[in-house]
């Protein structure tokens, strides 16, 4: 069985889920320290003028001390109308954004307290769009311990992992010897980023959130996903 393994990122980029098509389950770790102006609560979407920022503001006082399963949405302000609304100005016009502009426009109107759970039922309705059927388990839901590589095994081991399916940049981090000792293999992660039909007459803009392949490309989208194995 393939493991991987992910922080659970505010509507994820291409890499996160063509990772995502190479493994049997993938984990959200949600059990690590929240990182500021990063890919948690914030991505970035293509607008008529460029790339632009869609953000889910969150309450950051003590959050050098909370894991991102415990990170609060700051609800003080009127973030959920601003997103969809950034949404709805980037993609509009795009062939396929009125299929799946109801559940987007659900998710503005619900109520949410913890980005986590904002982020895994994106995540969930993306992979049911993407027909990426590997199985979801947060970090969160496990009893594991360690920091690092010991949690990551620790991971791998509990679920039964024969493999680990690590990062494209896991040869920098990961001490694959404790993998070995525990008779789990390691592969990383070889993304190449596909190119598709975009904003016309402009440079493609690569590295952007998995919505804007979705929203131009519709029922094509997982298989241009799939074709971007290196």
């Amino acid at each position: 069985m393939v493991v991987t393994i992910h922080q659970p990122e505010h509507l994820p980029w291409l890499g996160f889920c063509h990772k995502a098509t190479l493994a049997d389950v993938l984990v959200l770790l949600d059990v690590v320290q929240f990182r500021k102006n990063y890919f948690q609560n914030r991505n970035r979407i293509l607008g008529p003028n460029g790339p632009m920022w869609v953000t889910v503001p969150v309450l950051l006082r003590g959050h050098t001390r909370r894991t991102i399963a415990e990170m609060e949405i700051h609800n003080g302000v009127p973030w959920a109308q601003t997103w969809w609304r950034s949404l709805l100005h980037a993609y509009r016009r795009a062939p396929y954004f009125e299929a799946h502009a109801p559940f987007f426009e659900s998710v503005a109107g619900r109520s949410w307290t913890r980005l986590a759970d904002l982020n895994v039922a994106i995540i969930e309705y993306l992979f049911d769009a993407l027909e990426i059927r590997c199985r979801l388990v947060r970090a969160s839901s496990l009893p594991v311990a360690g920091a690092r590589s010991e949690l990551l095994l620790d991971i791998c081991a509990r679920l039964g992992a024969s493999t680990y399916l690590a990062g494209q940049h896991g040869r920098d981090y990961l001490d694959e010897s404790i993998f070995a000792a525990r008779s789990i293999g390691v592969r990383h992660h070889a993304f190449t980023h596909p190119t598709y039909p975009q904003a016309p007459g402009a440079p493609f803009v690569s590295n952007l959130s998995v919505v804007d392949l979705l929203f131009r490309c519709g029922p094509k989208s997982g298989a241009i996903l799939r074709g971007a194995a290196a």
